[in-house]
Formats: C-alpha cells, sequence, structure tokens
C-alpha cells in the first residue's frame, strides 16, 4: 500500500498527539498514592508507547525515502 507524504505527515502528527496523552497518563499513574493498582494500566500504556514508537520510526523511513525520490 502507498501513501503520499502528506498523508505519511498527517498520521505521524496524529501518533506523536496520541503518544503524548499516552506519557502523560502513564505519568499520572505512576504518581497516584497506590501506584501499584494500576499496574496493568500503566503496563498497557507503556506497551502502547512502545507500539506507536515504532510506528513513527517506519513512517519516518518512509517519508525519508519519499523525499529522497522528490
Amino acid at each position: 500500500m502507498k501513501f503520499d507524504v502528506l498523508e505519511l505527515v498527517e498520521a505521524k502528527r496524529q501518533i506523536d498527539s496520541t503518544l503524548h496523552k499516552l506519557r502523560q497518563t502513564v505519568k499520572t499513574f505512576e504518581a497516584k498514592e497506590n501506584a501499584n493498582r494500576y499496574k496493568s494500566q500503566i503496563t498497557l500504556a507503556k506497551r502502547r508507547i512502545q507500539a506507536f514508537e515504532l510506528s513513527v520510526a517506519l513512517i519516518e523511513r518512509e517519508i525519508n525515502e519519499a523525499e529522497k525520490k522528490i
């Protein structure tokens, strides 16, 4: 499947926004008085962060490849 650069840039922007929110969520849960109670939510958020970071890296690679062709 091929995407143009504008689609890739917009996808990256949306993922970056979600990443920011997830990182804030992790901070909030970890700062709670009984953070152990939120262990599963923290783990889930951290795994999602890793997946989105991987996605961003792949999107950036695609953007760079597309820009080389221009």
